[in-house]
């Protein structure tokens, strides 16, 4: 197991940060309604996925990306760009953008409000902000240079994580149970929930807000895309929480990951997790 960095993320520039920031919040601005449109109406839903597995897609998914890429590329032409629907868009300059335009997918359809368009961007290859916005609740949540914010009913505040150091005051959150589909990553449910004051399942990307914002202390998942978390990384780690891979090692990828408010609890459940 890799021992996790304490140290928050490499600060970066203001100067060019002020402007890619203001950048995330105008793409939130103009998916937010493409999305709406769609939401809690009868909709087409494609499955991605081959056999009898199930990754939904819909016209709301679809729609929001090529908005968002037909806005990026008209004010950043030179910026790179990632997208759950659409694939990769090569770059000339360090910055990337990574987009999941809905996150959550399945609760969209299902009517529930538990989603979000994941806006993250990167410079050279490192976490540099990242953006969630639930455009039906009104809800948006950021990382700003050295902290992170929420914003809802017009009330912008800061969000920290809260304190929790050990697993049996945690409150544990993940998507869901079926993500566990392994024998060993079925156990560390198991293990993770026995030991847990509250589990809850649902959420995606709404549960890492949850968890900057210091009300979940913890949430563990298998089998991530890099779409899925770079945007949740600068602000976990801003509001004072990790977020690493299973062993330890960055999250950037994807993969199996595992998010805590607190250091210490990060820490006990690597320690948990390496046991297995």
């Amino acid at each position: 197991m890799k021992s996790i960095s304490k140290n928050p993320l490499k600060r970066p520039k203001t100067e060019a940060f002020a402007d890619i920031l203001a950048e995330a919040h105008q793409l939130a601005d103009i998916s937010g309604p493409v999305v709406l449109r769609h939401f809690r109406r009868p909709i087409a839903v494609e499955n991605k996925a081959g056999g009898r597995a199930y990754d939904p897609v819909t016209i709301a998914d679809k729609g929001a990306e090529r908005a968002i890429s037909k806005a990026l590329k008209a004010r950043f032409p030179d910026h790179g760009m990632v997208g759950e629907e659409y694939g990769v868009r090569r770059g000339t300059s360090p910055f990337s953008w990574v987009i999941d335009p809905i996150d959550g997918t399945r609760s969209f359809v299902a009517g529930s409000p538990l989603w979000g368009t994941l806006i993250g961007v990167l410079r050279d290859s490192t976490p540099f902000l990242g953006l969630v916005d639930q455009p039906y609740t009104g809800e948006r949540f950021w990382s700003a240079a050295n902290a992170s914010f929420s914003r809802c009913g017009g009330r912008e505040r800061r969000i920290k994580t809260r304190s929790c150091g050990k697993l049996g005051d945690a409150v544990f959150t993940t998507t869901h149970p079926d993500l566990f589909a392994s024998d060993g990553q079925a156990a560390l449910l198991v293990e993770l929930k026995s030991a847990a004051r509250m589990t809850r399942y649902g959420g995606d990307c709404y549960g890492y807000c949850m968890l900057a914002a210091g009300f979940v202390d913890l949430i563990v998942e298998p089998g991530l895309k890099s779409y899925d978390i770079v945007a949740l990384i600068p602000i976990i780690e801003r509001a004072g929480g990790c977020i690493t891979t299973w062993d330890g090692g960055p999250a950037l990828s994807g993969g199996d990951i595992v998010a805590s408010g607190d250091p210490r609890l990060h820490d006990a459940v690597l320690k948990r997790i390496a046991r297995l």
